[in-house]
């Protein structure tokens, strides 16, 4: 069973993945002007699955839970290093890329591109659309229970 914060944090973000416009996670039309995005998840830190538009035979639910994971490693990555705080992992493979921003404390953002995405200009243009997804969320407060 959904908690009464985890279904109001699904319910931004589905008002967030109803906007289709910049990956379905911000405004402004930035997946026309970033040809190559495939689509879009937004999972909690926990590996839970919020909502997506993901328009391949990906499991969304797998793909949470990886993007949590790779989130967990950039973060530990940053503390050992002495780096700072988590800002970006992306992932090359042979056909695409695998990108994954924070948007708060306890949301994460997640685009996949394919193999002819402008990476440069998804780095760019992904932190803004990602706290923008922030301000929707603000005032959510995620539980697990």
């Amino acid at each position: 069973m959904m908690s009464k914060s985890r279904a109001n944090l699904a319910m931004a973000g589905t008002n967030c993945a109803r906007s289709r416009r910049a990956w379905s996670c911000g405004p402004g039309g930035r997946r026309l002007q970033i040809p190559g995005v495939h689509g879009c998840l937004v999972g909690g830190v926990d590996g839970l699955l919020i909502t997506h538009n993901l328009q391949n035979d990906a499991s969304p639910d797998d793909l949470a839970a990886l993007t949590a994971t790779m989130f967990g490693l950039g973060r530990q990555v940053g503390f050992r290093l002495g780096q700072g705080d988590f800002q970006q992992s992306t992932v090359r493979n042979q056909n695409g890329y695998l990108s994954v921003y924070p948007a708060s404390r306890q949301v994460l953002l997640a685009v996949v591109g394919t193999d002819s995405i402008n990476v440069a200009r998804l780095h760019l243009h992904a932190p803004t659309a990602a706290a923008r997804l922030a301000d929707l969320l603000d005032g959510v407060t995620p539980t697990t229970t």
